[in-house]
């Protein structure tokens, strides 16, 4: 009875690790940080090979897609006369203010519609509502009725990104599971207790990670927001390049506010990691 018992404790052991072995083979093992940012790398440096290697070959014309060493010339001129720096100083301070001020006003609206029904029916109806109309088609309307100063550069920027983080943020504060909260009112905790030491504690990774890919989108606004009416920033380079048909500056101040926009992701997720490191433990 006992070789029994133990034939069917090997057989039952050897199929848990041929699954094991299975799922291994099947699922991808994480991977190493250095690792991780040597093929990020090796991505970047692919599509660099592949651009160098169009124009080299003479298969686009040089005016419609420049070689790299030309679109690296053409940075190096503008950071030696300090139009870059300008150009970049101006577009952060806009980015900043305006995903700054959507984020100051679209946390407390999405926590209060993400934790209470009441406060959901009121705000987000309207806020869905608003995030289907394009921003774009505000611009005339901006400048109609701020003028072309930076105010109205903050608005677009605002508009672009506002009324998406409030619903992910409310989404975020809907993923704490209800057991945490009922567990706070078992103890006597009130509505705004719950709300302060256990919802909120519980949502901010998630809305952490909602403030970074806003910040993202509020990059992407700031072009919009530049491209009309606009007499500095790199938006408006692009423009007035495009007039003379400089491709060579209008790649290279898109590769520069690709740059930017990973430097702010990279920055913010590794703010994250820091501050949300109990989570690795979890994983």
């Amino acid at each position: 009875m006992t070789s029994i018992t133990r034939n069917g404790d090997e057989a039952t052991t050897g199929r848990q690790r041929s699954s094991a072995r299975k799922f291994r083979n099947v699922l991808p093992a994480p991977i190493g940080r250095f690792k991780y940012i040597g093929i990020a790398i090796g991505s970047f440096v692919a599509v660099l090979i592949v651009w160098s290697l169009i124009t080299g070959l003479g298969l686009v014309k040089e005016m419609f897609l420049p070689s790299p060493l030309a679109v690296l010339d053409t940075l190096v001129e503008a950071v030696q006369d300090g139009q870059l720096w300008d150009d970049m100083s101006v577009s952060i301070y806009r980015v900043m203010v305006g995903y700054l001020l959507a984020s100051v006003i679209a946390l407390p609206l999405g926590v209060l519609a993400g934790s209470d029904p009441r406060f959901e029916a009121a705000i987000e109806p309207f806020v869905d509502f608003i995030r289907y109309m394009p921003v774009v088609a505000f611009v005339p309307l901006t400048i109609l009725w701020m003028g072309t100063d930076d105010l109205q550069k903050f608005f677009i920027i605002w508009l672009g990104t506002f009324f998406q983080e409030v619903l992910m943020v409310a989404d975020a504060v809907r993923q704490v599971p209800r057991s945490y909260q009922n567990l706070g009112a078992t103890l006597g905790m009130s509505r705004l207790q719950i709300l302060i030491r256990i919802v909120l504690p519980a949502s901010m990774p998630r809305i952490w990670d909602t403030l970074r890919i806003c910040l993202g989108w509020a990059w992407t606004w700031l072009v919009v927001a530049e491209l009309v009416a606009a007499t500095s920033g790199m938006g408006y380079r692009i423009t007035q390049a495009q007039r003379f048909l400089a491709t060579d500056t209008i790649i290279g101040y898109v590769i520069v506010l690709g740059v930017l926009g990973l430097v702010f992701d990279q920055i913010m997720r590794g703010a994250g990691r820091r501050m949300f490191r109990y989570l690795k433990g979890r994983s």
